[in-house]
């Protein structure tokens, strides 16, 4: 079973003037367990992808599924396959409530689930994601923009989904060392998909 399957995705906007095509007919497959990566430059299409899959842009057309669950362009996700796809942003400042702590932004979540013990969890996955216990009391604009994004992936890793989405996560320059393939994207369409071995021999 695919993790992800994606046909034929195109997304649009509507400008004052013109509408602009900033995705045309991108097609590709994530097997389940799979690392797969999206470079290009900035602007060609990657974080636009990565919105329509999470379910903050549902204004597409073509196919998206996921774990067989195919997603409705015009409908927002709901149900379990919302937690089950997380998205986590380059600096995520504008998704970490100003006035809370990182520990009621990272607990808040869980309490919502009925989740129990959250001070243990929320102390393990700050761990996990290389922040000391003590970054729990402060607030986002006290963190700098590479701490505020551990605590968003804190975040996305503490609902155990089943797909992780990370947008600009690091330099193209070591993608190959992180994913098992890769697709290179430009002018809003995917232009080649590489292995390991051709993203090892392009790096």
């Amino acid at each position: 079973m695919n993790a992800l399957s994606i046909s034929d995705l195109s997304i649009t906007f509507s400008g004052a003037r013109k509408a602009f095509t900033a995705v045309r007919g991108v097609s590709f497959d994530v097997a389940r367990g799979e690392t797969f990566g999206l470079i290009g430059p900035s602007g060609c299409g990657k974080t636009t992808v990565l919105r329509a899959i999470a379910g903050l842009n549902i204004h597409w057309q073509g196919a998206i599924s996921v774990f067989n669950d195919p997603l409705q362009p015009g409908k927002k996700i709901s149900g379990p396959l919302r937690d089950n796809i997380q998205m986590v942003f380059q600096d995520p400042y504008s998704s970490l409530h100003p006035r809370h702590t990182i520990a009621r932004i990272l607990g808040e979540p869980l309490a919502l689930r009925g989740a129990g013990d959250i001070a243990a969890q929320v102390r393990t996955a700050l761990d996990q994601v290389g922040l000391p216990a003590a970054a729990s009391q402060r607030y986002p604009h006290q963190l700098s923009g590479g701490q505020r994004q551990r605590v968003a992936i804190a975040r996305a890793l503490l609902l155990r989904p089943n797909l992780l989405l990370l947008d600009e996560p690091t330099s193209a320059l070591v993608v190959g060392h992180m994913c098992d393939r890769a697709a290179i994207m430009g002018g809003g369409v995917i232009t080649q998909i590489l292995d390991r071995a051709g993203l090892s021999k392009a790096g």
